[in-house]
């Protein structure tokens, strides 16, 4: 919830939906399952502008690396344009809406950036061109983040508006630097050994997006950020298992090796058309167990009230449906993608709000 205060952030002037659907089901959950429930609902903010753009550090030019990263930025933002933005939830008090405008444009930034065509680059740049450039990106965009802790003006006109939300709601640095380093990894590693390599991946890509959302609701404290980050790490596995055969075809495997071996799964068993009585045993063990760790952190929501109960219900009634969309399926993940359905979703968030877990 596959989790860093100045003055209001603002919300971009430009109206947007998701447009990955349902498989950012971790870094961007709460907007998918809010654009899902919410499909013609519209928000506009009085911004200056979009999340992105090319902008001078003390009067000179960007270097190359960050002309870049403004252009991806910049992408982000006209990808958006015309579509339903997803923080549109019209619940959320209209300062939550802004500040999460700001965190959603910086966490597709990174996101594109480690995973989208970049600009400038031809199309028959080797793999370890791209990889070398990413990264190098990367750093780059980690570098104008910390100018908001250090007292300097950021390059990118995104993480000006994430240095808002930074300051009014007092959101530490190590949350951002580890969406950054997230999608470092995925550039370097795309097999995990174990489980725990697995979680702790899951600690870098998930679980901050969680911790950031409860600083910009005013309730991050101890316990529910322990709370959060089970609900978040739950979210990315279910996305995982979700996406087997996409991310194959990516040539990432997110299934533990240790349980591939365990459950004798190969992974041309897992490119078959169907799941086989093999894969499906697997999926239903990796199943179980991010319902259980779900289970485990829906207690935040008992903890919280109004609005903010009604959002973070959202997080674990997307999880919960999408789990029941995978049993629906048999635990067959291969033939195709299993999604909840919006009936399934509203009923499990109904739920989630009204018993609190």
């Amino acid at each position: 919830m596959r989790g860093a205060r100045v003055s209001h952030a603002r919300a971009i002037d430009i109206p947007a939906r998701v447009l990955r659907q349902w498989r950012q089901v971790t870094r961007t959950s709460l907007f998918a399952f809010v654009s899902d429930l919410c499909a013609n609902r519209q928000v506009t903010g009085g911004g200056t502008g979009g999340l992105a753009g090319k902008s001078d550090l003390d009067g000179e030019a960007p270097a190359p690396d960050m002309t870049v990263a403004a252009e991806v930025s910049l992408a982000v933002a006209a990808k958006a344009s015309g579509e339903n933005f997803p923080v549109a939830l019209r619940v959320l008090p209209r300062a939550w809406r802004a500040h999460l405008t700001a965190l959603y444009g910086f966490a597709r930034l990174v996101d594109d950036i480690g995973d989208e065509p970049l600009p400038g680059l031809p199309a028959d740049a080797s793999p370890d061109t791209v990889r070398a450039t990413r990264l190098r990106l990367l750093d780059d965009l980690n570098a104008d983040v910390a100018r908001i802790y250090e007292g300097g003006q950021p390059g990118l006109e995104a993480i000006r508006a994430l240095g808002k939300t930074v300051g009014e709601c007092g959101i530490p640095r190590q949350p951002l630097d580890d969406l950054i380093q997230a999608n470092r990894q995925d550039q370097l590693v795309t097999r995990y050994q174990t489980y725990d390599d697995l979680e702790k991946y899951c600690e870098l890509s998930a679980n901050p997006v969680g911790q950031v959302v409860l600083y910009i609701m005013g309730a991050a404290t101890p316990e529910r950020l322990r709370l959060s980050d089970n609900i978040c790490t739950a979210l990315q596995l279910v996305e995982h298992w979700q996406d087997v055969a996409e991310d194959l075809r990516n040539d990432r495997v997110y299934l533990p090796q240790e349980d591939l071996k365990r459950f004798e799964v190969t992974e041309a068993s897992l490119a078959e058309p169907t799941a086989g009585p093999n894969v499906r045993k697997l999926m239903t063990f990796e199943s179980h167990r991010a319902s259980a760790l779900l289970a485990e952190g829906a207690p935040l929501v008992g903890t919280l009230k109004g609005a903010a109960r009604l959002a973070i219900s959202g997080y674990v009634a997307g999880g919960r449906a999408a789990l029941t969309a995978i049993t629906a399926a048999g635990y067959d993940v291969l033939r195709q993608t299993p999604k909840p359905g919006k009936a399934t979703t509203l009923i499990n968030m109904v739920s989630c709000y009204v018993r609190g877990r």
